[in-house]
């Protein structure tokens, strides 16, 4: 195994705080300095790491998706569930987070695409990677459940994928308002319980 070294581990701090932060209080009302003082590190540091705030932005939202993507790729590497038990497998486990987090939050990722996405080009191209590293996953999975005769084959895998994702996402902004988990439940239900089954 590779050994990580302070620099990394310094840069991964600072990532890390950066997650939760940009959670909390989003891109315009998060300070450099804040960040600085969570994770520890002097200013310089974080210009040698990042370079600009826009930089540090678009690195915190590959940082941010890259657990959800290794998340997911597990559930459909499993051997105990078929690809679309997987999927709903790993929405199930979103939903108990979301629950256990009392829906504070949401998604960065919807969070800085209403906040930052048409403003800055870095974050912009930064989330439009995001969403098509976690499209293409999913994509992938319901590609496998249409092989495997779980779900429709009238219609992609691409734009089934493309409609659960954006469906999801809208689904996540209702349940930031509604304190409910009822809007992304009826999302898995409506989509991978009733439209996508053949």
């Amino acid at each position: 195994m590779r050994k990580i070294n302070k620099k990394e581990l310094n840069k991964d701090s600072i990532l890390n705080h950066g997650v939760t932060i940009l959670m909390e209080q989003g891109y315009h009302g998060t300070g450099l300095q804040e960040i600085l003082d969570a994770a520890n590190v002097p200013k310089g540091s974080f210009y040698n790491y990042f370079g600009s705030k826009e930089n540090f932005g678009a690195e915190v939202i590959q940082h941010y998706i890259d657990p959800f993507i290794t998340q997911l790729s597990g559930h459909l590497q499993s051997a105990d569930t078929d690809a679309l038990g997987a999927i709903q497998l790993y929405f199930d486990t979103l939903i108990t987070a979301l629950e256990k987090n009392q829906f504070n939050g949401g998604c960065l990722l919807g969070n800085l695409m209403g906040e930052i996405g048409d403003t800055s080009n870095i974050c912009q191209k930064s989330l439009q990677s995001a969403v098509r590293r976690y499209r293409d996953l999913l994509e992938s999975g319901l590609a496998k459940a249409q092989q495997q005769g779980t779900i429709r084959s009238d219609k992609s895998a691409r734009d089934m994928a493309d409609l659960l994702l954006n469906t999801w996402q809208g689904a996540l902004l209702r349940t930031k308002i509604e304190k409910s988990s009822m809007p992304v439940k009826q999302c898995c239900q409506d989509l991978l319980g009733d439209y996508f089954k053949p």
